[in-house]
């Protein structure tokens, strides 16, 4: 089996504060990060986890099932609110407010800080460090061999790369990010730089229509309103129907990495399955 390294990056996915011990098996974990929350789910014992972010009561930005969220209370990152959950550790995303930086600063509370992948290997040593930090090593090996897996099931049969890009209401990931990576490992060419696009950019709708790829990925029905993208919806992409197809992508696979790269693989393999079928 496949198992991506994770211990030989250089980026730093994993900050610790400085100014409290982080317990060896901690009993209080609150999270106020929607992708901690996403990876505690996997990493840490049910009893472990104090309250999770209130992005994961909010079916619209949830990054787990929130029939599986709503076991748990959840904060909105407030220093009152995460006091209250009495803590012995705090997981959150690169930005704390500085408030509630400093309130766990004087009480103790120690803080780790998840930084935002930008490859699959950030993303499988931040698995690793976390899973250390929570007392459950093996089950960070266990998470980082099914995405090594998902990986390995996703590889296309051939090697044609087919022109593709993910296009969220015009929002573009380019060349250089983690979207980027996993659809070269899947068998596509991001065409975003074709369009003189940098990592992160938007599209506007002329341009697309002018050059579009073979497939375009974005959220071609939102799942919470039932509605089509208003963008998608334009008469003019109904005419470009017999030049592109236009795969479902949820924003929740952009949102995050860990366990989210397993079912952004299988998305992405899936949609070239079904137009190489149509062929």
């Amino acid at each position: 089996m496949l198992v991506w390294p994770t211990m030989v990056v250089d980026a730093e996915v994993v900050t610790r504060s400085a100014a409290a011990k982080i317990p060896a098996y901690p009993k209080r974990i609150v999270s106020i990060n929607p992708c901690a929350d996403a990876l505690l789910m996997q990493l840490a014992d049910k009893r472990q986890i104090a309250s999770v972010s209130h992005y994961s009561h909010d079916k619209r930005a949830t990054s787990i099932p929130l029939t599986q969220a709503l076991q748990f209370p959840a904060t909105s990152g407030t220093a009152e609110e995460i006091l209250a959950m009495r803590p012995d550790l705090v997981v959150a995303g690169s930005v704390v407010p500085r408030p509630t930086a400093g309130a766990l600063k004087r009480l103790g509370i120690p803080l780790v800080q998840l930084s935002i992948p930008q490859s699959v290997a950030e993303s499988q040593q931040q698995i690793s460090q976390l899973a250390g930090i929570v007392g459950a090593k093996q089950r960070g090996i266990n998470v980082n061999q099914r995405i090594s897996t998902a990986f390995s099931k996703a590889k296309p049969a051939d090697d044609k790369k087919i022109p593709a890009l993910i296009w969220r209401g015009g929002l573009v990931p380019g060349d250089g990010t983690l979207p980027d990576e996993l659809l070269h490992r899947t068998g596509f060419e991001n065409v975003s730089s074709t369009y003189g696009l940098s990592r992160w950019d938007v599209l506007p709708l002329e341009h697309l229509v002018a050059r579009p790829p073979q497939l375009l990925f974005s959220n071609a029905l939102e799942a919470n309103a039932g509605r089509r993208d208003r963008m998608l919806s334009h008469p003019v992409m109904k005419k470009l129907s017999h030049r592109i197809m236009i795969a479902d992508y949820p924003a929740r696979l952009l949102h995050c990495a860990g366990p989210t790269l397993i079912d952004a693989v299988a998305t992405l393999s899936a949609a070239r399955r079904k137009l190489k079928a149509g062929l």
